[in-house]
């Protein structure tokens, strides 16, 4: 994710109702022991959501990384590290590192060499389901994992394009998968077969069902437009994927075509992945496809939460007006926003302790004022929103901490954190908050914990 679009090259509370080949990297030698993280000044008080510890990285510094995933049932993390041109593994018992699956692109840098390219980066986006990891590379790439098998890549699928995988998301059996191709212009996902619990296969039958565009009137080539990520709901069988901007909404706005800030407003694209289709348009209710139009919201993330509502990551990133988060319902379409809480890219809802889990890397310093997209006037923050849509809390983090997951059968929060601009340059952390919670400079993934007491109860929709 960490969306970096072409055409912004210029730009800098409220309740819901509703390979082929690759290799393992093993690391070898000493890890630091995880010190307890705990910010410039300590964890700010009070908190619902405490720092238990720092797990560090071995190799690079963490200069650049994306998306990230826990399968609890593994009791596993994984991470789109960039810096080490792999997947980190860390033990979400133990909370110890395990490993890092390599084999991808790694860190690419632009023409100048002074910045991270994310369009060609990877990896980027990582979803799991039983043995079987998946993660997007920044060659266009989707790669198919075996975490019980070595070497355990099992295949390297293109998707046509030559810009990064990025996010993801699968059915609940793990047979469907979707994935953005973000950077593209026009941008696509494509639907996938996946392996699905295949628990004795050691080949993998992942393939290509169908390439899904938009409807170029809403999603118009040639401005550096996207797709992001996507989210799936079991209860209406449809795939809902976050899109930043689209034209016509409202009439007449700014999706880039024009001077000066974008004004128009994101969209979420429901995909039937039983009848895909190649262009998908407007949204019909007939069929509950289609492109619905988003108010207040250019979003990056999206997370099923309870009750069929979807949580979306808006982000001045996309939008400079944006100063909330929304939360959409699935089936009626009916909407809230969220105040004092904005600029996400990563969301996840962890269905352990009914709560939203938001990577908040733009959110606006003044909360309700907007912050467009200058990181200046952000302050990086791990977001906390209850089931019912109400912020409950705003955590510092390090400057590019965009990424977060969670472990529902133990609650804990997963974010990871951007080593210091002076050890790593560009796409460090400027504000001194990543090296206090790791307790080193190299970066680290910082583990929050909630404790819940007796409502941590199976959300319905998992």
């Amino acid at each position: 994710m960490s969306t970096s679009f072409k055409r912004r090259a210029h730009l800098y509370g409220s309740v819901a109702p509703i390979l082929y080949v690759a290799m393992s990297l093993a690391v070898t030698g000493p890890v630091a022991a995880a010190p307890v993280c705990q910010g410039p000044t300590g964890t700010p008080a009070p908190t619902q959501t405490t720092c238990l510890t720092a797990v560090q990285i071995p190799g690079n510094p963490l200069r650049s990384f994306d998306i990230s995933w826990v399968n609890p049932d593994r009791a596993e993390y994984y991470l789109g590290d960039r810096s080490n041109a792999g997947i980190d593994i860390i033990d979400t018992q133990t909370l110890k590192f395990k490993r890092t699956i390599g084999g991808f692109v790694g860190i690419v840098l632009n023409k100048a060499g002074t910045a991270v390219d994310n369009n060609h980066s990877g990896p980027d986006g990582v979803v799991s389901h039983g043995r079987w990891l998946y993660g997007g590379d920044g060659n266009s790439t989707l790669k198919v994992i075996d975490l019980n098998s070595s070497p355990p890549i099992k295949a390297s699928i293109s998707t046509g394009g030559t810009t990064r995988v990025d996010e993801m998301a699968l059915t609940t059996d793990g047979k469907l998968l979707i994935a953005a191709n973000n950077a593209e212009d026009p941008p696509f996902a494509t639907l996938l077969h996946a392996n699905g619990d295949s628990p004795t296969n050691m080949m993998s039958n992942a393939s290509i069902i169908k390439k899904i565009t938009v409807d170029p009137l809403i999603i118009p080539p040639g401005f550096g437009l996207s797709i992001e990520q996507p989210a799936w709901d079991p209860k209406t069988k449809r795939f809902y994927t976050s899109i930043p901007t689209i034209a016509n909404n409202p009439p007449g706005c700014n999706y880039g075509q024009l001077l000066g800030d974008v004004t128009c407003e994101g969209g979420l694209l429901v995909t039937d992945p039983m009848n895909p289709k190649a262009v998908e348009g407007a949204f019909d209710p007939n069929t509950n496809t289609g492109v619905v139009k988003l108010h207040d919201c250019g979003p990056n993330g999206a997370t099923l939460g309870p009750n069929d509502n979807l949580m979306l990551g808006c982000t001045p990133q996309n939008i400079p007006s944006n100063t909330t988060t929304l939360v959409i319902n699935a089936k009626t379409k009916n909407y809230a926003n969220i105040g004092n809480i904005t600029g996400s890219d990563e969301v996840w809802y962890n269905k352990g302790d009914h709560r939203y889990y938001l990577g908040a890397s733009r959110n606006c310093t003044t909360p309700g004022t907007p912050c467009g997209n200058v990181p200046a006037k952000a302050t990086p923050a791990l977001g906390v929103v209850d089931g019912t849509s109400v912020l409950i809390e705003t955590i510092p983090q390090s400057r590019s901490s965009h990424s977060v997951a969670a472990d529902s059968k133990r609650n804990r929060i997963f974010v990871p954190q951007v080593a210091p601009t002076s050890v790593v340059g560009s796409g460090g952390d400027d504000t001194g908050v990543g090296a206090a919670i790791c307790g080193s400079n190299s970066g680290c993934v910082a583990v929050y914990q909630h404790n819940t007491g007796d409502d941590g109860n199976e959300d319905e929709n998992h």
